[in-house]
């Protein structure tokens, strides 16, 4: 190969690389913690939703609120939704058109797991749920099994666990409009595949939200 071919090649694969790394990480803005629908109020508006405004996206702010309000960081070490001692093993996954994201609490930003919109791949034949497709976004919770504490930890825990976080979801879209539901209702090995999740990664259940019609 001469110099001329092999100098474009070079830049082209910088080029490429920069961008990508550009695309790998989503800053997400700071939640908004203070403020919004009283308590007993969201309580009385939580629902389930299984009609979605298809192409209504959510904003990267209101992202941020759901996923703060989820799973994320209210004091040191400490997050909005309890673990069985304190394990924390659960992640938060998010899949949009852009791609499967892990929600990196610590950083508050999206971390880009796999570039292609895997929202179908939560739905079984048996049990059609159209819908899943028309919500700009799923939450997948999934349990890594090798965060919980050897000889009392117990994989039960994870999934007594996930129902903590997906309520806190649940009472957040009530304060703000959105539209959520759970599912639990998925085909997890092939989900797991096309997530490309780790084999000490088990998927708890998915969760629906977006704009309701």
């Amino acid at each position: 190969m001469s110099k001329k071919t092999f100098l474009p090649i070079v830049l082209f694969g910088l080029g490429a690389a920069a961008s990508f790394g550009q695309d790998a990480t989503i800053k997400l803005p700071p939640p908004q913690k203070t403020g919004g629908m009283p308590l007993m109020e969201a309580l009385n508006a939580r629902k389930s939703t299984r009609k979605f405004i298809k192409n209504r996206p959510v904003s990267d702010q209101v992202l941020s609120d759901l996923l703060w309000a989820t799973w994320g960081f209210n004091r040191e070490d400490k997050r909005t939704a309890p673990t069985a001692v304190n394990a924390q093993e659960l992640d938060v996954y998010v899949l949009r058109d852009d791609g499967v994201w892990l929600y990196d609490a610590r950083l508050n930003s999206l971390l880009r797991v796999y570039h292609e919109d895997v929202r179908a791949a939560t739905v079984i034949d048996a049990v059609p749920q159209p819908f899943a497709a028309d919500a700009p976004i799923t939450l997948v919770y999934v349990s890594d099994t090798t965060k919980l504490p050897p000889k009392i930890g117990r994989p039960e825990w994870s999934l007594m666990n996930t129902g903590f976080l997906a309520q806190n979801a649940y009472l957040y879209c009530a304060s703000v409009g959105l539209g959520t539901v759970v599912r639990g209702s998925f085909p997890p090995a092939d989900l797991a595949k096309a997530m490309h999740l780790k084999e000490t990664q088990t998927i708890t259940l998915c969760q629906c939200i977006g704009w309701p019609e």
